[in-house]
């Protein structure tokens, strides 16, 4: 995607001994024609001066090219006219010489060479002291070309009256293929180092700077994406926003470094790979955004376009094929990302999805550019139409504003995340409607829970009674009736709803207003628990409960039913029950009844499956033998030492007592 292409300026501004580069701030005296051995005066330089069209050249290699006295009188004259091809039509010289003679004033101090552009790998001279060394020119170690390196001139030189600069430069394939001059004027420069080093950095920031800044932006918007998936793991969108804003943050330290000085160039190779990885990431997340699906061999294809601009940027990376080949090579991938999903996109926004067309601004965009330097890429390869079709392209992807450059491939950049942006807005406006919506919600349901399941129940004649309740969340599952029978005897019923949250807390409220309805017309728990069962079957949602009832009469005769819940504890000790279902789970399901005698004094307990199922942080349950021992103390204190071991369910304990003066009674 040309919104990665265009965050690597490096990469698709790659500067060659073929490319002519921005002008300087200013210029000062350049002389018109130079013949051999002409000596350039820089006596009364008051601007840096550019240095690249002067001098004379020849082939081959030799240390001895560097020094001052070398005689270069038959070498060529420098014609930043011709083309390498022109000026050495018989050979294919692997390296190039270049020889200068500058007149300087003696008198001046703190003199520089700024330099950039020249080669893969080149060296500067100054009267036979290597200044600059970018690469190795022979054997051949590749650099990258664009860093604008300035280096100060020795104040012992300048005071000779003359400099000899010598450039050794590695003759790339591409320079015998090429249209553009030889040597360009600004490929070397001399003045006052702290004002080329102004300069330097001037031109660096109008370059980079918009290019450095989108990719924080991408950066930032990958780490928020990276946050909204790690809370919302269905929107894979957000996973593909967040690789690419990483794929940006590798490329990162390159970029800033990259202007500034020469690196090896597998970095650049690296760059090309982090280009289209970032390019699918990009497709694969627009693509989610509309909730599009693609079959395997779509993805397949999909993938291979993405690799294949790997492959040839590695290759031509290392000359084996042609520059231009690796423009060519994203042209499949540039035909999915501009004319596929550009038609899903239009489709999606067709349907209503806002979304989408919120994304069609800079994909519309970065389409239309990308069928533009398609254009001016096809013209390159016709002679008479190369100088023009490079001006052009090189013009729709550099174009100024305000002063700094930004292309057409940054302002696709700055679109689109502005249209990530406005969606992830839309979205986070939408949640918190229904957040807000949700609250209301649950803040209602409360209320409801607080009448149905109260804090504390007044004790009956003969009883004492004793609940707890925390849920895990704000509303919960769990729920507990205790009901008086009238004749002295009361009705317990205790039970969990599957699930936690609203859903369950709703299905509460309809056990709850089923057990006070059934209640009106039996007192027994086996009939309860069938009527229950049968209201919950059947319902949407697969809804279940486990339950217990319990009907403890006066003279503390008791009979009980389970339907899949905890067993009780009767003074410390478990009531054995028999096995059942859960309510909702088979329709026509009958529960046993156990029935026993609770002398006076004593006490029966009941639990919520929260109780055994806390957890510490190591991992272990509070299980059966510790949820034993704590029945015989009072019901906060079990919920408050089920709470401290480590709560992750709802917690309910109910507890009755039946006092001795009923018993006596009786």
């Amino acid at each position: 995607m040309a919104i990665f292409i265009s965050l690597r300026r490096c990469v698709c501004r790659k500067s060659t001994a073929a490319t002519v580069l921005l002008p300087l701030l200013a210029t000062a005296h350049s002389a018109s024609a130079q013949l051999p051995n002409a000596t350039f005066d820089a006596t009364k330089l008051h601007a840096p001066a550019y240095l690249g069209a002067t001098g004379v050249i020849s082939s081959g290699d030799n240390v001895a090219f560097a020094r001052p006295d070398f005689d270069d009188s038959s070498w060529l004259p420098v014609d930043d006219k011709k083309t390498m091809r022109e000026l050495f039509p018989n050979s294919l010289p692997q390296v190039v010489w270049q020889r200068m003679r500058i007149k300087v004033d003696p008198a001046q101090t703190g003199m520089g060479l700024e330099a950039s552009g020249i080669s893969q790998a080149y060296e500067v001279y100054v009267n036979g002291q290597r200044l600059i060394e970018s690469g190795q020119v022979d054997p051949f170690i590749q650099y990258t070309e664009d860093a604008r390196i300035v280096v100060p001139i020795q104040d012992a030189q300048v005071k000779t009256g003359f400099l000899t600069i010598a450039i050794r430069a590695r003759a790339l394939p591409r320079w015998w293929k090429g249209t553009g001059p030889s040597f360009p004027r600004t490929m070397l420069s001399i003045g006052q180092e702290d004002a080329l080093r102004d300069h330097a950095s001037m031109v660096i920031l109008r370059r980079e700077a918009m290019g450095w800044a989108l990719q924080c932006i991408g950066i930032a918007v990958g780490l928020v994406s990276l946050a909204l998936f790690n809370a919302q793991r269905q929107r894979f969108e957000y996973m593909w926003l967040s690789l690419a804003g990483l794929s940006l943050l590798a490329d990162l330290p390159v970029s800033l470094i990259g202007p500034f000085k020469s690196l090896p160039a597998n970095l650049t190779y690296a760059g090309f790979a982090i280009n289209s990885l970032g390019g699918l990431f990009i497709t694969l997340m627009i693509l989610a955004f509309v909730r599009q699906k693609i079959g395997n061999w779509s993805r397949i294809c999909l993938i291979i376009c993405a690799i294949l601009p790997i492959v040839v940027g590695w290759l031509s990376q290392n000359n084996i094929v042609p520059a231009n080949y690796y423009e060519i090579s994203q042209i499949p991938y540039q035909i999915i990302a501009t004319v596929l999903v550009l038609i899903v996109l239009l489709l999606h926004w067709r349907r209503g999805n806002r979304e989408a067309g919120i994304l069609l601004v800079p994909m519309i965009l970065w389409s239309l550019s990308a069928y533009l330097f398609a254009a001016f890429l096809v013209l390159k390869q016709i002679p008479s139409m190369h100088s023009l079709a490079t001006r052009q392209s090189r013009s729709l992807a550099e174009f100024a504003i305000g002063g700094f450059e930004i292309g057409i491939g940054n302002l696709t950049a700055l679109l689109f995340f502005l249209s990530i942006g406005v969606i992830v807005l839309r979205r986070s406006s939408r949640m918190i409607h229904q957040q807000a919506l949700h609250e209301g919600e649950l803040a209602a349901t409360r209320e409801i829970q607080k009448v149905i399941l109260p804090e504390s129940i007044e004790d009956l004649p003969g009883f004492k009674i004793e609940t707890a309740y925390r849920p895990a969340q704000e509303v919960g599952g769990d729920f507990f009736q205790v009901l008086p029978t009238g004749d002295g005897g009361l009705l317990v019923v205790v039970g969990d709803v599957a699930g936690k949250g609203l859903p369950a807390a709703m299905l509460v409220s309809l056990l709850v207003g089923a057990i006070r309805g059934v209640f009106e017309y039996t007192k027994t728990p086996a009939e309860l628990l069938a009527n229950l069962n049968e209201r919950l079957v059947g319902r949407g949602g697969g809804g279940f409960s486990t339950a217990v009832a319990v009907h403890i009469a006066a003279d503390g005769g008791v009979s009980i039913a389970n339907a899949g819940h905890l067993p009780p504890y009767l003074d410390g000790r478990e009531v054995e029950l028999p096995g059942a279902f859960p309510l909702g789970v088979m329709k026509g399901a009958s529960f046993d009844t156990t029935n026993f005698h609770m002398p006076q004094a004593s006490r029966i307990t009941f639990y919520s499956d929260g109780v055994v199922e806390a957890q510490n942080q190591r991992g272990e349950l509070l299980g059966f033998e510790r949820a034993q021992v704590l029945s015989t103390q009072s019901a906060a204190a079990i919920v408050a030492a089920a709470k401290e071991f480590g709560q992750s369910d709802d917690i309910t304990v109910v507890a009755i007592t039946r006092l001795s003066a009923i018993a006596n009674a009786a």
